[in-house]
């Protein structure tokens, strides 16, 4: 997280010396200045603005079983938006949860791209992952830039993607609640 009031990371703050971003499965060492959790976003670290990230390696995508979370389920369940399923926590439940983030493997992702708020006149297009965890459905808002930009370019419609890794995150407070996000996105495995 940056000292910012919004705590973002802005793209220059997570680059490498040579201007690359930085790739699923990188290996990265990342300068720290201390953390910084909050309720339950208890794996923040304030990132020192003025360095590099540094690549070290990339981690093979068969190693991912033996890093994949296996919590009995995805934080809180019951709440919906009118689009996702299990895809929100409200905010006082939230505070109470101790981490944010979980390496799931699930056994069959689809992602659908859409404009959701067509329909109030919204026509901007987002990319939504759907899967089963512990048998229960979710569907989430995907937010790995890389898989975004990708199936962005497809046409509206659902895209079945198969095995797959996924980071899922709880996001920051928005109106009341804590929304499920896919971070992250690892096909094939």
């Amino acid at each position: 997280m940056s000292d910012r009031p919004t705590e973002e990371v802005s793209e220059h703050e997570r680059q490498y010396q040579d201007g690359s971003d930085p790739q699923v499965l990188d290996i990265v060492r990342i300068p720290l200045l201390e953390p910084r959790p909050k309720t339950f976003q208890s794996e923040n670290w304030l990132l020192d603005p003025h360095s590099y990230w540094v690549r070290e390696g990339t981690l093979p995508a068969s190693s991912l079983d033996q890093l994949a979370d296996h919590p009995a389920m995805l934080w809180v369940n019951g709440h919906h938006t009118g689009s996702g399923v299990n895809d929100r926590v409200p905010q006082a439940l939230a505070d109470t949860l101790g981490s944010s983030l979980y390496l799931l493997q699930v056994s069959q992702l689809a992602l659908q791209v859409s404009a959701p708020g067509a329909f109030f006149g919204n026509t901007k297009r987002r990319v939504q992952g759907s899967f089963t965890y512990g048998r229960v459905p979710y569907a989430f808002w995907v937010t790995d830039p890389l898989v975004e930009r990708e199936f962005k370019a497809k046409s509206d419609g659902v895209y079945e993607v198969g095995p797959s890794f996924i980071t899922v995150s709880l996001g920051e407070p928005h109106e009341g609640y804590c929304y499920k996000l896919v971070a992250a996105v690892v096909r094939g495995q």
